[in-house]
């Protein structure tokens, strides 16, 4: 394994009034790697990404890039580059002057410039508009000079501040596949603060979710995805049915759950149970079926149809349990005409999914 380009070790960071933003957060960054810090408003994330880039500093602990401490480099000197939510690009300045600015304020001759800056703008396809200005162009055009103008520099690290929050939808989309592209063709680390959990599991190599300042799980998109190891990630990362249940008991890996609504269930687990947990189902795991299914082992129950909401080749259906619980299941379309066969609302039906779908969540 190589060495870390990044590497926080111990880090905190403490406002006057007791407000801890970072609360002894340890993690390493891999070189070339796509790493994306992930959680709600106010848990952390952007705190950590300003005290690596050195807009802030540790009240505890210490931040290594390239194996260097950095406590006493201040932001200009490290082998870091930020490109933030608002782009700050200059509005007076052309595309090619906006990129070229960096390098010229440090010295760098006007021929290398020059190379440096066409480099720059190839790889965010932006050669065409080298001589417009900001407002001539589009928020998508702006977010690319922005990354032009950090990765002229050549850093070792790129930091991202939440960088296409300010885009439309559609813009989104696409800068998360430029971002991708750019990433594997520089070859050098990305660090991306998002609360946007699409953002993160579609770009990123591996995740840290932080809340309140911790981080609570730290893995790839697809181990984060199917297995959550807490109530918070799974309901953070993606859409998710959570069900309370007492524990009847537990032998091994084999542990006897009562759920209201759902009665007793059969699942396995390797983690040690108390006395309560709580069950959590994907909805594309789960099926509608207008009986009772007849399959052996099935956690199965009755339920009323609520709501109806359609995405093209799937649809989401809300279901209601006879307790009262509500539960959302991802289901196919008829391929011909994108009909929701036999579905409507107000009709009863039955919900069911395998054991095996089943998380047991301890924390």
């Amino acid at each position: 394994m190589p060495d870390p380009i990044v590497s926080v070790r111990n880090v905190s960071r403490r406002y006057p009034g007791g407000v801890t933003a970072v609360d002894n957060v340890s993690v390493d960054i891999m070189p070339n790697e796509f790493f994306a810090l992930l959680g709600p408003s106010g848990c952390g994330k952007t705190t950590l990404l300003r005290m690596i880039s050195g807009l802030d500093a540790p009240s505890e602990g210490h931040i290594y890039i390239g194996g260097e401490d950095m406590a006493l480099t201040p932001p200009n000197k490290r082998p870091t580059n930020m490109v933030f939510q608002s782009y700050a690009v200059f509005p007076h300045m052309t595309v090619s002057e906006n990129v070229a600015y960096g390098l010229k304020v440090t010295g760098v001759p006007a021929d290398e410039t020059k190379r440096r800056v066409a480099e720059a703008l190839e790889q965010v396809k932006l050669t065409h508009l080298a001589d417009r200005k900001p407002d001539q162009m589009s928020g998508g055009q702006r977010q690319r000079v922005a990354l032009a103008r950090a990765l002229v520099k050549r850093p070792k690290v790129l930091l991202l501040d939440e960088p296409l929050s300010a885009l439309d939808a559609k813009l989104r989309d696409d800068m998360r596949l430029e971002l991708t592209r750019l990433q594997q063709e520089v070859g050098i680390t990305f660090i991306i603060v998002t609360h946007d959990q699409d953002e993160a599991l579609s770009m990123a190599t591996r995740i840290a979710v932080m809340e309140k300042g911790s981080i609570r799980q730290l893995a790839t998109p697809e181990e984060l995805y199917e297995h959550p190891t807490s109530r918070f990630v799974a309901d953070f990362i993606g859409k998710v049915n959570l069900f309370d249940a007492d524990v009847v008991s537990q032998k091994g890996k084999a542990v006897i759950c009562n759920a209201k609504g759902l009665g007793k269930m059969n699942l396995t687990t390797d983690r040690t149970c108390g006395k309560q947990v709580t069950i959590a189902v994907r909805p594309e795991k789960l099926k509608l079926s207008k009986t009772a299914p007849k399959a052996e082992g099935l956690i199965k129950a009755e339920a009323k149809v609520r709501d109806v909401a359609y995405y093209g080749d799937w649809s989401e259906v809300v279901v209601e349990l006879a307790n009262g619980q509500m539960v959302s299941v991802n289901v196919q379309n008829d391929k011909r005409d994108g009909s929701i066969l036999g579905i409507n609302r107000g009709e009863k039906t039955f919900v069911s999914w395998n054991p095996a779908d089943s998380l047991v969540l301890t924390e």
